[in-house]
């Protein structure tokens, strides 16, 4: 699982976005560590060395970059279809699991060893699973504190630090500053119960209208699609509502009486829409299928809709094929890890495996 150095200083070279939130790179110079997208002078060969994730940078003593905001980079899907037991971690991490609970819980949650789960994370993520949690947690707060007025306390209880005080030292530490001194002035102000507007980041191009319809047809309860926006009701109180920003992120409002949710909100967000997805492997992994090939080409940021609650949160959806898809699933087998992406496009298409196989077949008689 060693990065490839050279190929990484190549992307930051290029500032290739294909790599943001893949990998991040510590300076050892100035002590920080940055997206390969990062505005800054690009640093010699020699004095940069490359890390898997966030956390692993921080473990190895960087501190996270104020011009490129790692807390605002794509969620980080490299890992994806190597390890479902990573995958189903950083998911449950994700949710708030190890802001009030440990290792050994977590471990058993997933049906493996703490031992194993320590050994899996270092393999894929480089870092232990409570140094990815602490990393999570500060710049899930770093970003509140950038982009919302918030008071520091619910920053710090919406974060899942569990006290001011721990908030205040971990970013004296990271920061070397206190967390006021990095609240931007452009942040718009508040009203009291108005709730938090934040963004969220994903790898585009991204289908948002294909994304709305298919929302809008499920018509799962406490949900509706209304004027290019997606609102659903939350249950014990609240409301989320989430618009596109940009072309690379989504607007989200949150607003709940018991701010210490705010994570697990995201999280759910962040599965409802599939922005861990990442467009470009998933195309080049499906078009290896001469018959997918067109489809993706004609549909390069289809995402799949995901649930609000699911009993397994970090289970994959990508690599799942519901009963209806059952009869594609022998020539699914070489779509894996991306079968369900696979099957959406033959649904988008309109197109069943037969159909998929005579659409082949003539393709390859005019051939």
């Amino acid at each position: 699982m060693e990065l490839d150095q050279d190929a990484c200083y190549r992307a930051v070279v290029a500032r290739d976005a294909r790599f943001d939130g893949k990998i991040f790179g510590g300076v050892k110079t100035t002590g920080i560590y940055c997206r390969p997208i990062c505005p800054a002078r690009t640093p010699k060969r020699e004095n940069i060395r490359f890390y898997r994730s966030a956390a692993e940078a921080e473990e190895a003593g960087f501190r996270p970059c104020l011009r490129c905001r790692p807390e605002t980079a794509p969620d980080m899907g490299a890992w994806r279809g190597t390890s479902n037991t990573v995958s189903r971690g950083l998911a449950l991490i994700e949710a708030g699991a190890l802001d009030g609970g440990d290792v050994e819980a977590l471990a058993g949650r997933l049906g493996v060893g703490e031992r194993q789960l320590r050994r899996l994370f270092r393999q894929h993520l480089g870092a232990a699973p409570v140094s990815v949690a602490q990393t999570r947690r500060v710049l899930l707060a770093k970003q509140l504190v950038q982009e919302t007025r918030m008071p520091m306390a619910e920053v710090a209880m919406a974060a899942g630090f569990g006290s001011v005080r721990r908030f205040n030292e971990t970013f004296q530490r990271l920061y070397r500053r206190p967390p006021s001194a990095l609240r931007r002035g452009t942040a718009p102000d508040a009203a009291p119960g108005e709730g938090v507007r934040l963004m969220l980041a994903y790898r585009p191009p991204y289908d948002w209208d294909g994304m709305l319809a298919a929302l809008a047809a499920r018509a799962a309860p406490l949900e509706r699609v209304e004027g290019g926006r997606w609102m659903r009701e939350i249950e014990g109180g609240g409301a989320v509502t989430v618009e596109p920003a940009g072309r690379d992120r989504l607007a989200v409002h949150v607003s709940i009486p018991d701010i210490t949710g705010l994570p697990g909100v995201l999280a759910r967000v962040r599965r409802v829409f599939d922005l861990t997805a990442d467009p470009a492997m998933i195309a080049a992994h499906l078009s290896a299928d001469p018959a997918l090939a067109p489809l993706v080409s004609r549909r390069p940021g289809l995402r799949l809709v995901g649930d609000w609650q699911v009993d397994d949160p970090g289970a994959l959806m990508s690599d799942r094929l519901d009963d209806a898809d059952e009869r594609i699933a022998a020539r699914a087998e070489g779509w894996r890890p991306w079968r369900a992406y696979g099957a959406a496009h033959l649904r988008t298409e309109g197109l069943g495996v037969a159909a998929l196989i005579e659409q082949e077949t003539r393709h390859d008689q005019a051939a």
